[in-house]
């Protein structure tokens, strides 16, 4: 299927994350904290906290983490988590984009330098790589929700600007501005989001021979497992 290397390169930014408990445990108390900051306490009226209510439960974070997360973003005392992106040339030509988010900006930025000091890289100025990405909202859909024409009318009538099929999922891209609202009326018609977020899509990919692939992998596994970082996006032909 067209796009098929699209999205295992949106899949793989998760993978050596996803397998640290710790730090899920962090990314998802940044996220409803953040949520709930935007939109209020009640996932009823707030999609965004709902997603990452979703996202904290399918990560098997307990319900009182979850619960104590949302009450410690409506303390005051609570510092404001800030997204911030940055720009990575890689090895090669390769596109690096990093998206984190940080309560100490100068921390954050520090760490990026200390990265491309390390693994090799240098940083770009803003736009300078992000232009090679489109941003979008991507869900994902399993395949056991329904035949794909009846996800295709439901995603369309939703609002959404694409509708795909991977090998596992139907995946159904938005406006990023768009992606919560898309999200809260396909569950309206009973279809469950396996997972919804804003992504970078890489417009092409760029082939790497083996050691400038190790070169870039290296890279970013390093970003990966800054505690700030929530997700690296790249432009490599995996």
């Amino acid at each position: 299927m067209a796009g098929h290397s699209k999205w295992a390169n949106i899949k793989h930014k998760k993978e050596r994350a996803d397998a640290q408990k710790g730090k899920i445990f962090s990314r998802v108390a940044k996220e409803i904290i953040s949520a709930v900051k935007v939109g209020g306490p009640d996932p009823k009226a707030n999609p965004r906290l709902r997603l990452a209510i979703d996202k904290a439960k399918m990560s098997n974070v307990p319900n009182e983490v979850i619960d104590r997360n949302i009450k410690k973003a409506s303390s005051t005392d609570q510092s404001d988590f800030e997204s911030v992106t940055y720009e990575i040339y890689g090895h090669g030509g390769v596109g690096v984009i990093v998206e984190a988010m940080t309560d100490n900006k100068n921390r954050t930025a520090s760490e990026m330098r200390i990265a491309t000091n390390k693994r090799g890289g240098s940083i770009g100025q803003p736009g300078s790589v992000v232009f090679n990405f489109d941003r979008k909202g991507l869900i994902q859909v399993e395949k056991s929700a329904g035949s794909s024409d009846l996800l295709f009318n439901a995603a369309i009538e939703a609002g959404a600007e694409d509708f795909e099929e991977s090998d596992e999922a139907y995946m159904i891209t938005t406006d990023p501005a768009e992606l919560y609202a898309v999200v809260g009326k396909l569950e309206e018609r009973g279809i469950v989001t396996v997972e919804a977020d804003i992504v970078q899509i890489p417009q092409n990919l760029i082939e790497c021979d083996e050691k400038t692939y190790g070169d870039n992998q290296a890279l970013i596994d390093w970003l990966e497992d800054l505690d700030d970082v929530n997700a690296v996006y790249h432009n490599m032909d995996l």
